[in-house]
């Protein structure tokens, strides 16, 4: 594999659908080995993105390069890329090594490399000792690794996965999460675009997130520089959730309703709207800094912590804790806090899901 022909670049990619933009002027690159996760909602333009870059749709305008090349108008069978998708989409009727074997064959590989390279893509995958079984004797992760085998066998410079896990259970994910990040150590020269709805998927296995909304890139970073210091609210909510408080910026801290919450400003002017974000799990329960006072309205158990949702002036704020031996109850009135250093003050706006 060589760096000419790996990495993704995304030039003003546009695509539309009887006019009706659903991929609006992308711009983006992801390097040379690197994993690039396409994070967003239903419709925000992630999967279009991806199937741009596999040729299975056209863009209106922009171009799409791997590497050097310009592939913009080559079919999906000169593109030389892996890809799995969410349902798998293996041959029910061949064994799990005809099912990797097929893209080789069809390029034509001599048979002696096929049954090397199908044997290496299967050992990698940890599925060798399944060659022989139908892909209706294997569980829905074994499944799924042989789709990924069956990508990694071509020898592809840049892999596509497709929302890959989500037909997972909560376990299967698990470890296939785990699988996915030991490839990449593996496999370290080959670009990865992963299109998932998963925050946890997408800060797992990404060195950066591209944030997608409404066909639109809202915001792309390290998993860290994205939690840490989101760029609206809209990524704020959707990279690991967060507590979203509209405030009126005053000298050295912020107000929210009748309450004073010392924040770093940030040089934002004096009496202008903000929006302050605070992940639930830097949220405290009884007195402290940054102390608010409001009305339990849901408990949730999580096995090893609780979660509270507690109304304070009639904006909801969550508070992840760990496992309280005797948590409040519904309706009761408690006091929340935050260290001024765990708050980002974000411009004015709506967050994931909100008008």
């Amino acid at each position: 594999m060589s760096t000419a022909s790996s990495g993704i670049r995304f030039d003003s990619v546009t695509v539309a659908y009887d006019g009706n933009v659903v991929l609006d002027a992308l711009d983006l690159t992801v390097g040379p080995g690197e994993v690039m996760a396409l994070l967003g909602p239903s419709g925000s333009g992630k999967t279009t993105a991806l199937r741009a870059v596999a040729g299975f749709v056209r863009p209106a305008s922009g171009r799409v390069f791997l590497g050097d090349r310009d592939v913009t108008g080559l079919p999906p069978y000169r593109r030389g890329i892996g890809m799995v998708v969410q349902q798998y989409a293996l041959f029910p009727h061949m064994r799990v090594a005809d099912n990797v074997a097929f893209g080789l064959k069809a390029r034509k590989v001599p048979k002696a490399e096929i049954r090397t390279r199908v044997a290496e893509a299967l050992d990698m995958t940890g599925m060798g000792a399944y060659a022989r079984r139908h892909p209706r004797e294997l569980s829905g992760g074994q499944q799924q690794r042989v789709a990924i085998a069956r990508a990694l066998a071509i020898r592809p410079d840049v892999l596509l996965l497709d929302e890959p896990l989500s037909a997972l259970d909560a376990q299967l994910r698990s470890g296939m999460l785990a699988e996915l990040a030991r490839l990449h150590r593996e496999l370290p020269d080959v670009s990865i675009l992963y299109v998932t709805h998963d925050q946890v998927e997408a800060l797992t296995l990404a060195d950066r997130i591209a944030v997608m909304d409404k066909a639109k890139l809202r915001a792309c970073g390290t998993p860290t520089e994205l939690y840490r210091a989101p760029a609206d609210a809209f990524t704020a909510s959707f990279v690991g959730g967060a507590n979203l408080l509209p405030v009126t910026v005053g000298t050295g801290g912020v107000s929210f309703g009748d309450a004073e919450i010392k924040a770093d400003t940030g040089g934002v002017a004096r009496g202008a709207s903000a929006t302050l974000c605070v992940r639930p799990h830097l949220v405290g329960l009884g007195d402290g800094p940054n102390r608010l006072t409001g009305t339990v309205r849901e408990i949730q158990w999580r096995g090893s912590t609780h979660r509270l949702y507690v109304d304070v002036g009639g904006h909801r704020v969550m508070a992840d804790l760990r496992e309280l031996k005797a948590p409040p109850v519904h309706g009761e009135s408690v006091s929340l806090h935050f260290a001024p250093e765990d708050a980002v003050l974000l411009p004015a706006g709506v967050s994931a899901g909100e008008e």
